[in-house]
Protein backbone atom coordinates (compact mmCIF):
# COMPACT_ATOMS: atom_id res chain seq x y z
CA UNK A 1 0.00 0.00 0.00
CA UNK A 2 1.05 3.12 -0.97
CA UNK A 3 1.66 5.84 1.93
CA UNK A 4 1.33 9.24 -0.39
CA UNK A 5 -2.44 9.48 -1.56
CA UNK A 6 -4.15 11.98 -3.97
CA UNK A 7 -6.69 13.76 -3.09
CA UNK A 8 -9.00 13.54 -6.04
CA UNK A 9 -11.92 15.98 -5.90
CA UNK A 10 -10.84 19.85 -5.45
CA UNK A 11 -10.50 20.57 -1.41
CA UNK A 12 -9.20 23.80 -0.91
CA UNK A 13 -8.20 26.23 2.23
CA UNK A 14 -11.15 29.12 1.90
CA UNK A 15 -10.30 30.73 5.05
CA UNK A 16 -7.91 30.73 7.79
CA UNK A 17 -6.95 32.37 11.09
CA UNK A 18 -4.35 32.92 13.27
CA UNK A 19 -4.25 33.44 17.14
CA UNK A 20 -1.85 34.42 19.82
CA UNK A 21 -0.82 35.92 23.00
CA UNK A 22 1.96 38.22 24.70
CA UNK A 23 4.85 36.34 23.64
CA UNK A 24 3.68 35.38 19.78
CA UNK A 25 2.62 38.96 19.13
CA UNK A 26 6.49 40.18 20.09
CA UNK A 27 7.66 37.44 17.87
CA UNK A 28 8.86 38.15 13.96
CA UNK A 29 5.02 37.18 12.87
CA UNK A 30 3.66 39.04 15.73
CA UNK A 31 1.88 41.44 13.09
CA UNK A 32 0.89 38.86 11.08
CA UNK A 33 -1.17 37.48 13.35
CA UNK A 34 -4.90 37.82 13.39
CA UNK A 35 -5.77 38.53 17.01
CA UNK A 36 -3.39 38.66 20.21
CA UNK A 37 -4.14 38.80 24.06
CA UNK A 38 -1.08 40.42 25.59
CA UNK A 39 -2.59 38.61 28.95
CA UNK A 40 -3.00 34.81 27.76
CA UNK A 41 -5.98 34.71 29.22
CA UNK A 42 -8.65 35.70 26.22
CA UNK A 43 -10.56 36.71 28.70
CA UNK A 44 -10.80 33.80 30.66
CA UNK A 45 -10.51 32.62 34.11
CA UNK A 46 -8.13 29.53 33.60
CA UNK A 47 -5.25 28.99 31.58
CA UNK A 48 -6.87 25.63 30.76
CA UNK A 49 -10.40 27.35 29.11
CA UNK A 50 -8.16 29.99 27.77
CA UNK A 51 -6.42 27.53 25.61
CA UNK A 52 -10.34 26.58 24.36
CA UNK A 53 -10.91 30.07 23.91
CA UNK A 54 -8.31 30.61 21.89
CA UNK A 55 -9.67 28.12 19.22
CA UNK A 56 -13.09 29.43 19.49
CA UNK A 57 -11.84 32.83 18.60
CA UNK A 58 -9.86 31.57 15.27
CA UNK A 59 -12.83 29.96 14.26
CA UNK A 60 -15.28 32.59 14.15
CA UNK A 61 -12.39 34.69 12.66
CA UNK A 62 -12.20 32.60 9.94
CA UNK A 63 -15.87 31.70 9.82
CA UNK A 64 -16.04 35.89 9.38
CA UNK A 65 -13.12 36.15 6.55
CA UNK A 66 -15.45 33.57 4.70
CA UNK A 67 -18.38 35.25 5.33
CA UNK A 68 -19.47 31.87 6.64
CA UNK A 69 -21.51 30.68 9.70
CA UNK A 70 -20.91 27.88 11.78
CA UNK A 71 -24.27 26.25 10.74
CA UNK A 72 -22.43 25.52 7.19
CA UNK A 73 -19.96 23.01 8.41
CA UNK A 74 -20.63 19.68 8.43
CA UNK A 75 -17.74 18.51 10.13
CA UNK A 76 -14.95 19.94 13.16
CA UNK A 77 -11.76 18.42 13.31
CA UNK A 78 -9.58 19.30 16.23
CA UNK A 79 -7.56 18.92 19.04
CA UNK A 80 -5.42 20.80 21.77
CA UNK A 81 -2.27 19.19 23.71
CA UNK A 82 -4.82 19.30 27.24
CA UNK A 83 -5.96 16.08 28.16
CA UNK A 84 -8.86 14.54 26.48
CA UNK A 85 -8.71 17.43 24.42
CA UNK A 86 -11.20 18.91 27.43
CA UNK A 87 -10.33 22.72 25.87
CA UNK A 88 -11.54 21.64 22.50
CA UNK A 89 -14.91 20.02 24.01
CA UNK A 90 -15.48 22.94 26.17
CA UNK A 91 -15.25 25.97 23.56
CA UNK A 92 -16.10 24.29 20.59
CA UNK A 93 -19.33 21.63 21.90
CA UNK A 94 -21.74 25.18 21.89
CA UNK A 95 -21.45 25.13 18.08
CA UNK A 96 -23.38 22.06 17.51
CA UNK A 97 -20.99 21.25 14.67
CA UNK A 98 -20.32 17.40 14.18
CA UNK A 99 -16.86 16.61 15.61
CA UNK A 100 -13.96 14.67 15.68
CA UNK A 101 -11.48 15.44 18.57
CA UNK A 102 -8.35 14.45 17.87
CA UNK A 103 -4.91 14.40 19.97
CA UNK A 104 -1.72 13.97 17.84
CA UNK A 105 0.27 16.05 20.68
CA UNK A 106 2.53 18.90 18.56
CA UNK A 107 1.59 16.75 15.23
CA UNK A 108 -2.41 17.89 15.55
CA UNK A 109 -2.74 20.31 12.98
CA UNK A 110 -1.28 18.49 10.11
CA UNK A 111 -3.11 15.71 11.23
CA UNK A 112 -6.21 17.90 11.41
CA UNK A 113 -6.21 19.18 7.88
CA UNK A 114 -5.20 15.07 6.78
CA UNK A 115 -8.39 14.00 8.48
CA UNK A 116 -10.91 16.68 7.13
CA UNK A 117 -9.23 16.72 3.38
CA UNK A 118 -9.81 12.64 3.69
CA UNK A 119 -13.57 12.82 4.70
CA UNK A 120 -14.12 15.57 2.14
CA UNK A 121 -12.32 13.77 -0.98
CA UNK A 122 -15.06 10.71 -0.03
CA UNK A 123 -18.07 12.37 0.56
CA UNK A 124 -18.29 14.70 -2.68
CA UNK A 125 -21.31 16.46 -1.41
CA UNK A 126 -20.00 17.60 1.48
CA UNK A 127 -18.82 21.34 1.07
CA UNK A 128 -17.49 22.91 3.93
CA UNK A 129 -15.65 21.43 7.12
CA UNK A 130 -13.78 23.05 10.00
CA UNK A 131 -10.20 21.94 11.62
CA UNK A 132 -8.81 23.71 14.46
CA UNK A 133 -5.82 23.47 16.93
CA UNK A 134 -4.38 25.18 19.76
CA UNK A 135 -1.75 25.21 22.92
CA UNK A 136 -1.21 27.38 25.80
CA UNK A 137 1.90 27.77 27.45
CA UNK A 138 0.56 28.00 30.75
CA UNK A 139 -1.73 25.24 30.43
CA UNK A 140 1.10 22.58 29.15
CA UNK A 141 3.43 23.80 31.60
CA UNK A 142 1.28 22.74 34.38
CA UNK A 143 0.31 19.31 32.75
CA UNK A 144 3.57 18.02 31.40
CA UNK A 145 6.36 19.21 33.58
CA UNK A 146 6.07 21.46 36.95
CA UNK A 147 4.03 24.24 38.22
CA UNK A 148 4.35 27.57 37.09
CA UNK A 149 5.01 28.98 40.25
CA UNK A 150 7.98 26.53 40.59
CA UNK A 151 10.05 28.31 38.42
CA UNK A 152 12.38 25.42 37.37
CA UNK A 153 15.42 26.04 35.37
CA UNK A 154 15.11 24.70 31.81
CA UNK A 155 17.48 22.86 29.97
CA UNK A 156 18.90 24.83 26.32
CA UNK A 157 17.52 22.06 24.38
CA UNK A 158 13.94 22.69 26.02
CA UNK A 159 11.35 24.64 24.04
CA UNK A 160 8.60 27.34 24.57
CA UNK A 161 5.26 25.94 24.32
CA UNK A 162 3.34 28.77 21.83
CA UNK A 163 0.39 30.38 23.08
CA UNK A 164 -1.42 30.59 19.95
CA UNK A 165 -3.97 28.62 17.20
CA UNK A 166 -4.98 28.15 14.40
CA UNK A 167 -8.66 27.64 12.44
CA UNK A 168 -8.44 26.76 8.20
CA UNK A 169 -11.85 25.95 6.53
CA UNK A 170 -12.02 23.66 3.85
CA UNK A 171 -13.88 24.01 0.51
CA UNK A 172 -13.96 23.33 -3.15
CA UNK A 173 -12.72 26.79 -4.49
CA UNK A 174 -10.05 26.26 -7.21
CA UNK A 175 -8.90 29.83 -6.31
CA UNK A 176 -8.10 29.13 -2.90
CA UNK A 177 -4.49 26.77 -1.92
CA UNK A 178 -5.10 23.55 -2.94
CA UNK A 179 -4.42 20.33 -0.51
CA UNK A 180 -2.97 17.78 -2.77
CA UNK A 181 -1.64 14.81 -1.48
CA UNK A 182 -1.73 13.49 2.38
CA UNK A 183 0.51 11.32 3.96
CA UNK A 184 0.04 9.55 7.45
CA UNK A 185 3.46 9.43 9.51
CA UNK A 186 4.69 6.34 11.02
CA UNK A 187 5.63 6.07 14.45
CA UNK A 188 9.84 6.22 14.82
CA UNK A 189 11.64 5.75 17.84
CA UNK A 190 14.83 7.38 17.73
CA UNK A 191 15.73 6.35 21.55
CA UNK A 192 15.30 9.70 23.07
CA UNK A 193 14.41 9.57 26.88
CA UNK A 194 15.01 13.34 27.44
CA UNK A 195 11.61 14.98 28.29
CA UNK A 196 13.67 18.43 27.54
CA UNK A 197 14.45 17.62 24.14
CA UNK A 198 11.45 16.58 22.56
CA UNK A 199 13.09 18.08 19.19
CA UNK A 200 15.78 15.37 18.93
CA UNK A 201 12.61 12.80 19.24
CA UNK A 202 10.53 14.35 16.45
CA UNK A 203 13.30 14.60 14.00
CA UNK A 204 13.32 11.26 13.44
CA UNK A 205 9.84 10.66 12.57
CA UNK A 206 10.05 14.25 10.40
CA UNK A 207 13.16 12.28 8.19
CA UNK A 208 11.37 9.27 7.63
CA UNK A 209 8.54 10.99 6.71
CA UNK A 210 10.44 13.53 4.18
CA UNK A 211 12.44 10.50 2.77
CA UNK A 212 9.58 8.44 2.54
CA UNK A 213 7.83 10.89 0.59
CA UNK A 214 10.41 11.71 -2.24
CA UNK A 215 11.06 7.78 -2.19
CA UNK A 216 7.80 7.03 -3.56
CA UNK A 217 6.36 9.90 -5.60
CA UNK A 218 9.83 10.17 -7.25
CA UNK A 219 10.22 14.04 -7.06
CA UNK A 220 13.04 16.02 -6.25
CA UNK A 221 13.07 18.33 -3.37
CA UNK A 222 13.61 21.61 -5.61
CA UNK A 223 9.65 20.86 -6.71
CA UNK A 224 8.65 22.59 -3.75
CA UNK A 225 9.85 25.97 -2.18
CA UNK A 226 9.65 25.03 1.56
CA UNK A 227 9.76 21.41 3.60
CA UNK A 228 7.69 22.78 6.47
CA UNK A 229 7.93 21.02 9.99
CA UNK A 230 6.02 22.01 12.94
CA UNK A 231 7.86 22.49 16.07
CA UNK A 232 11.86 20.66 16.01
CA UNK A 233 13.34 23.56 17.22
CA UNK A 234 17.01 24.50 17.00
CA UNK A 235 18.10 21.15 17.96
CA UNK A 236 15.70 18.85 16.43
CA UNK A 237 15.67 20.78 13.69
CA UNK A 238 19.90 20.48 12.77
CA UNK A 239 19.20 16.68 13.44
CA UNK A 240 16.63 16.56 10.76
CA UNK A 241 19.20 18.72 8.51
CA UNK A 242 22.05 16.43 9.14
CA UNK A 243 20.11 13.22 8.36
CA UNK A 244 18.41 14.96 5.44
CA UNK A 245 22.25 15.91 4.16
CA UNK A 246 23.34 12.43 4.01
CA UNK A 247 19.79 10.76 2.94
CA UNK A 248 18.97 13.32 0.82
CA UNK A 249 21.42 15.51 0.20
CA UNK A 250 20.08 19.29 -0.92
CA UNK A 251 16.78 18.86 0.99
CA UNK A 252 18.11 20.43 3.64
CA UNK A 253 18.11 23.97 1.57
CA UNK A 254 14.40 23.81 1.69
CA UNK A 255 13.47 23.25 5.42
CA UNK A 256 11.78 25.62 7.34
CA UNK A 257 10.47 24.55 10.80
CA UNK A 258 7.97 26.81 12.25
CA UNK A 259 9.10 26.55 16.12
CA UNK A 260 11.78 28.51 14.81
CA UNK A 261 10.03 31.34 13.22
CA UNK A 262 7.23 31.77 15.75
CA UNK A 263 10.14 33.79 18.25
CA UNK A 264 13.02 35.46 17.90
CA UNK A 265 15.46 33.60 20.15
CA UNK A 266 17.95 36.10 20.49
CA UNK A 267 15.89 38.53 22.19
CA UNK A 268 13.36 36.04 23.57
CA UNK A 269 13.78 33.25 25.85
CA UNK A 270 12.08 30.52 23.60
CA UNK A 271 15.75 28.39 24.23
CA UNK A 272 15.43 26.10 21.32
CA UNK A 273 12.58 27.60 19.80
CA UNK A 274 8.56 26.78 20.03
CA UNK A 275 6.57 24.05 20.92
CA UNK A 276 3.02 23.26 21.03
CA UNK A 277 0.64 22.41 18.37
CA UNK A 278 -0.92 25.66 18.14
CA UNK A 279 2.69 26.54 16.29
CA UNK A 280 2.34 25.07 13.15
CA UNK A 281 -1.33 26.28 13.10
CA UNK A 282 -0.46 30.10 13.68
CA UNK A 283 2.31 29.93 11.10
CA UNK A 284 0.92 28.09 8.55
CA UNK A 285 -2.56 30.65 8.86
CA UNK A 286 -0.09 33.50 9.36
CA UNK A 287 2.62 33.37 6.79
CA UNK A 288 2.86 30.31 4.69
CA UNK A 289 -0.84 30.36 2.96
CA UNK A 290 -0.60 34.08 2.09
CA UNK A 291 2.72 33.65 0.07
CA UNK A 292 0.46 30.64 -1.48
CA UNK A 293 -2.44 33.03 -1.56
CA UNK A 294 -0.58 35.50 -3.66
CA UNK A 295 1.15 33.17 -5.57
CA UNK A 296 4.76 34.02 -4.33
CA UNK A 297 5.58 30.51 -3.44
CA UNK A 298 4.42 27.34 -5.66
CA UNK A 299 4.19 24.60 -3.12
CA UNK A 300 4.67 23.56 0.16
CA UNK A 301 4.97 19.95 1.72
CA UNK A 302 3.58 20.39 5.73
CA UNK A 303 3.99 17.98 8.15
CA UNK A 304 3.77 19.16 11.79
CA UNK A 305 5.12 17.15 14.24
CA UNK A 306 4.36 15.19 17.44
CA UNK A 307 6.11 13.89 20.19
CA UNK A 308 4.12 11.03 21.65
CA UNK A 309 4.69 10.98 25.21
CA UNK A 310 2.68 11.74 28.84
CA UNK A 311 4.01 12.97 32.17
CA UNK A 312 4.07 8.90 33.14
CA UNK A 313 5.50 7.79 30.01
CA UNK A 314 8.73 10.10 31.35
CA UNK A 315 8.60 9.10 35.04
CA UNK A 316 8.79 5.46 33.60
CA UNK A 317 11.38 5.56 31.62
CA UNK A 318 10.06 5.17 28.68
CA UNK A 319 11.72 6.59 25.27
CA UNK A 320 10.28 9.77 23.71
CA UNK A 321 8.66 8.66 19.78
CA UNK A 322 7.52 11.01 16.90
CA UNK A 323 5.08 11.10 14.51
CA UNK A 324 4.98 13.53 11.16
CA UNK A 325 1.86 13.38 8.90
CA UNK A 326 2.28 15.04 6.04
CA UNK A 327 0.19 17.10 3.57
CA UNK A 328 1.03 19.03 -0.10
CA UNK A 329 -0.49 22.30 -0.51
CA UNK A 330 -0.25 23.96 -3.50
CA UNK A 331 -0.81 27.79 -4.68
CA UNK A 332 -3.41 27.99 -7.16
CA UNK A 333 -2.18 30.42 -9.20
CA UNK A 334 0.80 27.90 -10.35
CA UNK A 335 -1.63 24.92 -10.06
Amino acid sequence: MKRVIKVKNNISIISHASVGGGEERRGPLGDKLDFCDPSDTFGQSTFEVAEGECGRIALNTALTKANLSHEDLELLVAGDLQNQCVGTSLSLGSFGIPFLGIYGACSTCTEALLILSAFMDSATDMQYGGAVTTSHNSAAERQFRTPLEYGGQRSPSAQWTATAGGAFLLGRDKTKPLITEYMPGKIVDGGTLDGSNMGAAMSFAAADTIISYFNETGRKPSDFDYIVTGDLGRVGSDILEDILSRELPGAECFHRDCGLMLYDTSRQDAHSGASGCGTSAAVLSAYFLPLLESGKIRRILLLSTGALMSPSSILQGQNIAGIAPLIRIDSPISS
